[in-house]
């Protein structure tokens, strides 16, 4: 497959390098701040680190404020939280430096191991380089360099590795068997939603290893080479991790099949693969108030969906390589079929395209190649959506960067948008003269800053809030409420909810943002 201007890919991995060079400097000059998701494996770090078994959640009982309850998490991987902890503890640094270094370390390992495999499937090293330029100019290769999110981080930077192996392996033997094994253990530490790549790139390298068979007996012994380590892999994952609780396929409601759950999924070529998702700032989870009605968003849908399919179909026209299609065409349909049945029977999956991110990745060298095919008009359109992309990126970048900027930053080591520097002062020191009290906050991030006493983390107010609680009966120690100065009266007193065994609680101006609500 060529590209021309074979000498252009050493120019533009440089400067890719050079720009990641660049970002993770700022990162510990002004460090991430942490989402939701990484904040509560995080409680569980802090849990082990007050003494509980692996990945074991110590968390206060609803029934018997004075009491705990244990819960093995099974809602998130544990890869988020122990890398960055088992980092801080090798080279006694905190958890917020470790987690930049994960970053750090995982797009180092992307950009890498997605070249090398774009590099196995066929394409020359222009056409590989530049497909990894189009990726990088992408807003969500930027965003962990102000936000830790955790296991897509991770993820990121081992599902090249994983597909690389998955077309680089050539015949079934012992090296084979170990890495289906530890791959998927590997991945699955990594985030959850590996599941379905491993299974997708093990169909890939099964259809690879017996493409030459020309008797099915042939392609069941190939298959029992992949089938064995896979089936030992995940009786091991079910037995020792899922079988304890509840994960996000999880179903909550009855199998319904939507317009939404079957056209997002389907759409993710166009989603991911030119950031269209994030430029409309969430079609189906917009982050704010939405862009279009719910009629506009549907038909939207629809035509991203007709149009991604219309890409694909070209890919596979256009771009030679019989196992580059074999990969296109098998994580297309398994994350269509698997996405599907998830979002019809109602699991707590968002319509976020970032659980899609590998379909916008996998098709990057394809329509790379493509424009390299077509006239001079195409390939300044592509040049143009790049440089839009990498504005867009950029502007993202830079308002995240700036928050981080104006934020405190307390003893974890993350940025704490949620926070001031006179609240955080204030807690922290309540934190310090106490041994059985109870913080309770809205956000998972000021919870790593109490490092002595119990932590609740409550859900935002809203109208939902009073018939949506649980409270927490009983009594123990002294409850310390954080709460906006910007609640209002009927709002403060539907949070006192919460605790119905105390009473007069007594409030605390921090700042003129926040106010601490205590009661004995």
């Amino acid at each position: 497959m060529h590209f021309n201007k074979a000498n252009i890919h050493k120019i533009i991995l440089l400067t890719i390098f050079a720009v990641m060079a660049v970002m993770a400097v700022l990162m510990f000059v002004n460090p991430p701040f942490s989402i939701p998701d990484p904040n509560s494996g995080f409680e569980v770090m802090r849990s082990m680190q007050h003494g509980s078994g692996f990945n074991i959640l110590i968390t206060v009982n609803p029934d018997d404020l004075s009491k705990n309850k244990s819960e093995f998490l099974t809602w998130w991987s544990p890869g988020q939280y122990l890398a960055p902890y088992l980092l801080s503890l090798l080279f006694r640094i905190n958890v917020g430096n470790a987690s930049s270094i994960i970053t750090i370390v995982s797009n180092l390992l992307a950009v890498t191991g997605f070249y090398y495999f774009f590099k196995e499937l066929g394409f020359n090293k222009p056409t590989a380089s530049v497909s990894i330029l189009f990726i990088v100019c992408q807003q969500i290769f930027w965003i962990p360099y102000t936000s830790y999110n955790g296991g897509e981080t991770l993820l990121f930077g081992f599902e090249g590795w994983f597909l690389y192996g998955c077309a680089a392996l050539k015949k079934p033997d012992l090296t084979l068997f170990i890495f289906v094994l530890l791959s998927g253990w590997i991945g699955f530490m990594c985030k959850l939603s590996f599941i379905w790549i491993y299974g997708a790139g093990l169909l890939c390298l099964w259809i690879r290893l017996s493409a030459a068979e020309t008797k099915l007996v042939g392609w069941i012994k190939k298959g029992v080479w992949v089938a064995i380590p896979a089936i030992i892999c995940l009786v091991v994952l079910y037995i020792f991790f899922l079988s304890k609780g509840e994960n996000p396929s999880t179903p909550t409601a009855a199998f319904k099949p939507t317009i939404q759950a079957i056209g997002f999924p389907l759409a993710q070529p166009i989603l991911t693969g030119f950031s269209v998702d994030d430029l409309l700032n969430g079609l189906l989870n917009p982050d704010g108030k939405p862009i279009f009605t719910t009629t506009q968003t549907i038909l939207l849908l629809i035509l991203f969906a007709i149009i991604s399919v219309l890409l694909i179909w070209a890919i596979l026209h256009y771009v030679p390589g019989t196992t580059y299609k074999v990969f296109i065409i098998v994580f297309y349909c398994v994350s269509v079929v698997f996405f599907v049945y998830a979002y019809s029977r109602q699991a707590v999956i968002s319509y976020e395209a970032r659980h899609f991110r590998l379909i916008g990745l996998l098709i990057a060298p394809g329509v790379v190649y493509g424009v390299s095919r077509f006239k001079f008009g195409w390939r300044l359109a592509f040049l143009l959506i790049c440089m839009v992309l990498t504005a867009q990126s950029i502007q993202y970048t830079k308002e995240l960067y700036k928050i981080n900027l104006n934020t405190v930053r307390g003893a974890s080591g993350f940025s704490l948008p949620t926070i001031d520097r006179p609240s955080l002062n204030y807690i922290t020191m309540l934190d310090k003269q106490s041994t059985n009290a109870i913080f309770a906050l809205l956000t998972g991030d000021v919870a790593l800053e109490i490092q002595h006493n119990r932590i609740l983390i409550l859900d935002e107010y809203d109208k939902n809030t009073e018939r949506n609680m649980t409270p927490y009966n009983g009594h123990a120690g002294p409850v310390y409420m954080l709460l906006p100065a910007a609640y209002a009266n009927n709002a403060v007193t539907t949070m006192f909810k919460y605790f119905p065994g105390y009473k007069n609680f007594v409030a605390t101006p921090l700042s003129k943002n926040l106010v601490l609500y205590s009661a004995h």
